[in-house]
């Protein structure tokens, strides 16, 4: 009797605590459409800014792009189709910012798409990475506190290939600090299934 209810027990556990643990959630990221380009010295090319909501439910993002001002140059920037507000800022050379937003926080984005496309010429020989600027881009979730739930880790980067080519720029370094949802995520992973499996001996030892 005792073991039959051991393993009610446990299986009660397994299907209905582990799998809420477990299960994956869908990280909010920021994207290109391609992860290369080729392009000719005095060519140009676009590259689709976009974004990926996960299981989340969107009201604004902060694009911050890095590239070489020494290999491209933004010939212009052009509105997506997923938010319907869209201010573009390239007064900065190596930056191009763009945000994105809805007009009512009723109407949140929770769908991915393109935020913007960009034009760039290729100015010299050479290879460039365009890279998301983990530091102040956001993807702002559609709630009270407006929280950042950006995954630097898992956004996306492409490289360009300008004529001939040559030696790519370094990219911008990694911020060591990641966005708090990330930090707090990996602590739940940890500490939550210590705790079951400790309540699982616990259990074991009253029935048994």
């Amino acid at each position: 009797m005792r073991k039959i209810l051991l393993r009610l027990f446990v299986y009660i556990l397994f299907f209905l605590i582990v799998p809420v643990v477990f299960g994956k959630v869908a990280a909010a990221t920021l994207k290109f459409d391609k992860t290369s380009y080729t392009v000719a010295v005095n060519g140009t090319f676009q590259v689709q800014v976009m974004v990926d909501p996960g299981s989340d439910q969107l009201n604004s993002v902060d694009a911050y792009i890095l590239y070489d001002s020494n290999v491209l140059k933004v010939q212009s920037v052009a509105n997506g189709t997923l938010f319907p507000n869209v201010n573009p800022d390239t007064s900065t050379a190596g930056t191009v910012y763009i945000a994105g937003y809805v007009s009512n926080p009723a109407s949140s984005i929770s769908t991915g798409g393109t935020i913007a496309t960009i034009t760039f010429q290729g100015l010299t020989d050479g290879t460039a990475t365009l890279t998301f600027d983990c530091s102040t881009s956001k993807i702002v979730k559609d709630d009270i506190n407006a929280t950042n739930v950006m995954q630097c880790s898992q956004n996306g980067q492409a490289t360009v290939t300008v004529g001939a080519g040559g030696p790519a720029a370094t990219a911008a370094p990694t911020p060591s600090v990641l966005p708090r949802t990330g930090i707090i995520d990996n602590v739940v992973k940890l500490a939550v299934p210590g705790t079951i499996l400790l309540f699982l001996g616990y259990a074991a030892r009253l029935i048994l």
